[in-house]
């Protein structure tokens, strides 16, 4: 006796389920390929970020330091040919000890962000190239994403300089080693002038 089959609606709705599942899975994995990559995009803009924030950071100490005087301190903050309580050479591998005039504002800066940073000093000098430079705090090799800010610092022949500013700029700073030159002459009014430039990077 011949017996028709006829489909079996339950075998086709599991296979429809079936092929749902993988076209569902193949949907999943194209989207987590394509999350993937624009991972590079989402590093590049954190990075931009923490740039921009460590430039608005450096721009603002260097403004609040020159206006308050602690910049200028700072750069006096120096005899026989190194800044004072400076433990590497000429300058500081960090941030400078307690009694520095830059110690409480670059702590607030960038101490609690995990952000290094360099200061370097560029002033007038006799060299092939004009401008002699000296360190005040190197914290290694900026990274790529580094931010730099700077400005200029005029220094006179009567300010003092020293541990406890026991010299005179005019009088003593070429024999007590101090890093520039006066400009012209005998520097007893104008000394010089000198670039501050903070070069800061996230550790």
């Amino acid at each position: 006796m011949f017996v028709e089959h006829l489909p079996d609606d339950r075998g086709q709705a599991h296979t429809l389920e079936a092929f749902t599942a993988a076209l569902l899975l193949v949907t999943g994995l194209i989207f987590a390929t394509q999350a993937t990559a624009v991972t590079p995009l989402s590093a590049s803009t954190s990075n931009q970020h923490v740039e921009n924030q460590a430039e608005i950071a450096a721009g603002d100490l260097l403004a609040t330091t020159e206006a308050s005087g602690n910049l200028s301190a700072a750069l006096l903050h120096y005899d026989n040919g190194s800044f004072v309580g400076a433990t590497d050479g000429g300058g500081y591998a960090g941030i400078p000890p307690a009694s520095h005039p830059l110690h409480d504002p670059l702590t607030e800066a960038f101490g609690d962000r995990q952000i290094a940073f360099d200061i370097d000093v560029y002033y007038p000098d006799d060299s092939s190239d004009g401008t002699g430079d000296v360190a005040m705090v190197d914290m290694g090799s900026p990274s790529d994403n580094a931010a730099t800010a700077s400005t200029r610092v005029t220094l006179y022949g009567d300010d003092r300089f020293g541990a406890d500013d026991q010299h005179a700029l005019a009088e003593d700073g070429p024999g007590r080693g101090y890093f520039a030159d006066p400009v012209d002459g005998d520097g007893e009014v104008l000394y010089t002038v000198v670039e501050v430039r903070i070069t800061a990077w996230q550790m």
